[in-house]
């Protein structure tokens, strides 16, 4: 097989996740990223990549290795969850200012705490994601170097994005940065350190929402036109913000602007949730790559209509190591963040069931590609085989089961 040819089996096997690291590794002479057929972005390669680029690639890809913090930083945490990882604290936060906690997708947390580390001085600069790209539901990486650039980069996007396509661009520049982007972004990039080593001298802050996945660009025109909106008429779209979860807002290129419910967007439940392959086989969407990560904390996993209207957002945190820690004390004592209830692994559970049943699911599932003849994701420090052990063989082998029919099916 060429190393072309590995390359496109990522992609093949439903693993790529257009994060655009491989983008990063090969330069964008060689990989570039760009909008496929289906609407997703995915790595093109544009000149012959040898079997050293591709191997540096399939050692840190989100779609073929997936791990948690390094070792010598999970050892200092003082709980370590067989769920939910090693933390130094769980607790319930927002943003200080209304403002922020207003746009922000929750409580605005990773906003504030993203001006914060500007105002004061630890980063000069934070790599993360903002609407932009190849379609107006698609996100961009971006530099944002002042406050205001933070707010301008407030709500999820869950559309395609590859803001690791920009890792090497920030990494040049050789100013220390913090890094706001997927669990899968992270982990990719804690990866992509251990070959450089300019990673753990310039990142220093390590920031992401605990995440259910984004939305596939195909299902993303089924919706609109469920709503009798045409993809061609969409000159701009916000997932959510301005509330808890806010709106889904589409303006038209005629000016108008439609709003539409979380629940309507996206469905009661999660069964109704269409989301790419690789998030459906997710092993950590919990952020164990990260210094803090923020989490929905809405009971059962999803908002109800009638609070939602008159909800201002509050974050779970799950401070994951002393540098976060120290990040969150400082925030709160100068007010960029309140500090709300400490919480337990029992309320993460209940707030975020649909990430308990993909990590007790994630080692069969992979079991499952593997005797299927595809590629699954190496994983690391995630303790899969003991949440495995926990599920039970009937449970292991309905996914085990479930994810080789699926892998047959290709989806």
């Amino acid at each position: 097989m060429t190393a072309e040819a590995r390359l496109n089996r990522i992609v093949e096997d439903g693993l790529c996740i257009g994060c655009g690291l491989c983008e990063a590794i090969a330069g964008p002479d060689r990989v570039r990223m760009a909008r496929a057929a289906n609407g997703e972005l995915r790595p093109e390669a544009r000149e012959p990549l040898g079997d050293e680029i591709v191997a540096s690639i399939y050692a840190s890809c989100p779609g073929t290795h997936v791990s948690g913090l390094p070792p010598a930083l999970a050892r200092t945490a003082p709980h370590n969850d067989l769920v939910w990882g090693p933390h130094h604290r769980l607790v319930l936060a927002w943003a200080g200012d209304d403002e922020v906690r207003h746009r922000g997708s929750t409580g605005g947390v990773l906003t504030a705490l993203g001006q914060y580390l500007l105002r004061s001085g630890r980063v000069a600069f934070l790599l993360q994601v903002k609407a932009g790209g190849a379609a107006p539901s698609h996100g961009v990486a971006t530099f944002s170097g002042t406050e205001a650039d933070v707010l301008a980069a407030a709500g999820s996007r869950y559309g395609p994005a590859a803001p690791l396509a920009a890792l090497e661009t920030a990494l040049a520049r050789g100013e220390p940065f913090a890094l706001i982007a997927k669990p899968c972004d992270l982990s990719a990039v804690r990866a992509r350190a251990r070959e450089d080593a300019r990673i753990d001298a310039l990142v220093r802050y390590w920031l992401t929402p605990v995440c259910g996945g984004y939305m596939p660009d195909a299902s993303l025109t089924a919706v609109l036109a469920r709503h009798g909106i045409a993809r061609a008429d969409v000159a701009a779209l916000r997932y959510r913000g301005f509330g808890c979860p806010g709106p889904t807002s589409i303006r038209l290129a005629d000016g108008t602007v439609r709003e539409l419910d979380y629940l309507d967007f996206w469905g009661e439940d999660e069964a109704s949730w269409s989301l790419p392959f690789r998030c459906k086989i997710c092993p950590d969407g919990n952020g164990e790559a990260a210094d803090i990560a923020a989490a929905d904390s809405w009971p059962g996993g999803a908002p109800s209509r009638e609070a939602a209207p008159g909800d201002p957002g509050t974050n779970a945190l799950i401070v994951r190591t002393a540098a976060g820690l120290e990040l969150v004390e400082a925030a709160a004592r100068d007010g960029a963040l309140v500090l709300g209830d400490e919480v337990d692994v029992a309320f993460m559970s209940a707030v975020q069931p649909h990430q308990v049943k993909k990590k007790y699911a994630a080692l069969a599932r992979f079991q499952g590609l593997v005797e299927a003849g595809r590629l699954a994701p190496e994983t690391r420090d995630l303790r899969l085989d003991a949440l495995a052990a926990a599920n039970g063989e009937d449970a292991n082998r309905r996914e085990r089961e479930g994810a080789r029919r699926r892998a047959a099916r290709r989806t």
